[in-house]
C-alpha cells in the first residue's frame, strides 16, 4: 500500500497535469484546423527534448537521461508517436466532447492492462468507480454513440495507445527514478519521425502560430513530466480517472476562447467523473484485504438492529 502522503502528492500532481494538458489540447485543436500533424510535433517535440536535456543538466546528473529499461522505453516511445498522431487526427475529425468520450475509456483500459503488465489487480469497489466514470464520459456525449465513423475508430485507437503508454510509464517508474528520461525519449522519437514526413506537408507559418506551437511544447513538457512522477507514486488505474479532471478545464477554455457553453448533461458527466476519481484515491489509501471503514460500521449497525429486534421479541 502506498503512503497517504504519496497518494496526496500524486493527486496534486495529476491536477496540475490536467490543467497543462488541457491547454495543450486546446492549442492542438487550434493548430489542427490549418496544419498537418508533423508541423506541430516537430516544433513541440524538439522543444520538449531540449527542455528535458536542459533540466537534466541543471540537476547536475551527467547520466540522468539514461534508462535501465530500454525495451520498455522503446515500446513507450513507439506508442507515444502513434498515439499522438491518432489524437491529432481525432481532434480534427471530431468535436472535443466526442473525443473525450473515448478518453473516458482509458481508466477501463488501464485496469485491464495493469493486471498482466504491472500485476496490480483492481479491487471490486474500484471497478464500480471505474464503470461510474465511464458512464460520466458517456454523459458528455449529447447524442450518444449511435453510429461508428472513422473519427470514432481513430479516437478509440488513440486511447488504447495512450493508456498502454501510461501503463508502461508506471512499469518503468517501478524500476528507475529517472522521470526525465521518460519525457526525453518518447518526444525525441516523435520529433524525429515527424521530421522525416514534414517536407511533404510543410506550410509557411506566421509568427503567431509558431508561438502557439512553442507554448504547446512547454505545456506538454511540464504535463508529461508531472504525469510520469504521478504514475510512480500511484497506480495507473487511479491516475487515469483523475486525469479526466481536464474536462473541467476544457469547459472553462471552451467558454473563454471557443465560445462553447456546455449543456447541463455535460456538467452531470463531469460530476460523475470527478466523483469516480475521488473514490479511487480513497480506495488506494485502504490497506489491501481490509474492508472499508464504512462497511464495518454498516455491518455493526445491522448487527445492533438485529439484536434490538431480538430483544424486543423476547420481552413480548
Amino acid at each position: 500500500m502506498l503512503s497517504r502522503r504519496a497518494t496526496l502528492v500524486g493527486t496534486a500532481l495529476v491536477v496540475l497535469y490536467t490543467m497543462m494538458i488541457s491547454g495543450a489540447d486546446a492549442i492542438t485543436k487550434l493548430i489542427a484546423s490549418g496544419y498537418a500533424a508533423p508541423q506541430l510535433f516537430v516544433v513541440s517535440g524538439f522543444l520538449v527534448v531540449a527542455l528535458s536535456w536542459g533540466a537534466a543538466r541543471l540537476k547536475g546528473e551527467g547520466q540522468s537521461l539514461r534508462t535501465i529499461c530500454p525495451k520498455a522505453m522503446a515500446m513507450r516511445s513507439a506508442l507515444t508517436v502513434v498515439g499522438s498522431v491518432a489524437f491529432f487526427h481525432a481532434f480534427r475529425l471530431l468535436p472535443l466532447a466526442e473525443v473525450f468520450v473515448f478518453i473516458g475509456m482509458m481508466p477501463i483500459f488501464a485496469g485491464l492492462f495493469s493486471a498482466p503488465i504491472l500485476h496490480e489487480h483492481v479491487r471490486p469497489m474500484a471497478w464500480a468507480a471505474l464503470c461510474a466514470g465511464f458512464v460520466g464520459m458517456l454523459c458528455l456525449f449529447p447524442g450518444g454513440i449511435s453510429t461508428v465513423s472513422t473519427g470514432y475508430l481513430v479516437a478509440l485507437f488513440a486511447c488504447v495507445c495512450g493508456t498502454l503508454s501510461l501503463v508502461l510509464a508506471r512499469y518503468i517508474g517501478q524500476h528507475e527514478n529517472n522521470s526525465l528520461a521518460q519525457v526525453f525519449y518518447p518526444n525525441l522519437s516523435l520529433a524525429v519521425v515527424m521530421a522525416a514526413v514534414l517536407p511533404f506537408v510543410f506550410k509557411p507559418m506566421p509568427i503567431t502560430d509558431v508561438m502557439w506551437m512553442l507554448a504547446y511544447g512547454v505545456l506538454l513538457f511540464a504535463a508529461r513530466w508531472l504525469s510520469v512522477i504521478a504514475l510512480r507514486l500511484m497506480a495507473a488505474y487511479t491516475v487515469t480517472p483523475l486525469m479526466n479532471l481536464q474536462f473541467v478545464w476544457m469547459v472553462v477554455l471552451g467558454a473563454l476562447f471557443f465560445g462553447e457553453f456546455p449543456a447541463l448533461h455535460i456538467y452531470l458527466g463531469v460530476s460523475i467523473v470527478i466523483g469516480s476519481g475521488v473514490f479511487l484515491v480513497y480506495d488506494q489509501m485502504q490497506p489491501e484485504g481490509v474492508p472499508y471503514p464504512w462497511v464495518g460500521r454498516f455491518k455493526l449497525a445491522l448487527e445492533r438492529w438485529g439484536y434490538t429486534r431480538a430483544s424486543t421479541r423476547s420481552s413480548l
